[in-house]
């Protein structure tokens, strides 16, 4: 089991920027690939990016890609998500998961964190 912990959301205004994070806890290792996924009101939740062990196998949702980057820094076992060029669109819970497969996630969740993104 990981538990998950988000931070860094907020309101921004359109074109503006926000960078979330996530710090992992497990008990035996870092979690080797790590992923963000997001759910606007009303809709169902979707993947968002991911992130392998080394930080350089990265993949990204057709609809962030170019604007948001994901990283991550193995000795505070924590990713991030720099958010650029934000719209409104981006509106969303944005949660942090552990050990996706493609992008499927993983069974552990953190508790989210909202990212409001005004016109």
């Amino acid at each position: 089991q990981v538990q998950l912990v988000e931070s860094g959301g907020g309101l921004v205004q359109a074109g503006g920027s926000l960078r979330l994070s996530c710090a992992a806890s497990q008990r035996s290792s870092v979690p080797h690939i790590m992923g963000w996924f997001r759910q606007a009101p009303g809709k169902e939740r979707e993947f968002v990016a991911r992130i392998g062990w080394s930080g350089i196998s990265t993949y990204y949702a057709k609809s962030v890609k170019g604007r948001f980057t994901i990283s991550r820094d193995n000795a505070e076992n924590t990713i991030y998500l720099q958010m650029n060029m934000l719209t409104p669109e981006d509106t969303a819970v944005y949660y942090c998961n552990a050990e996706l497969r493609g992008t499927v996630p993983g069974p552990d969740w953190g508790q989210g964190t909202q990212v409001t993104v005004s016109a």
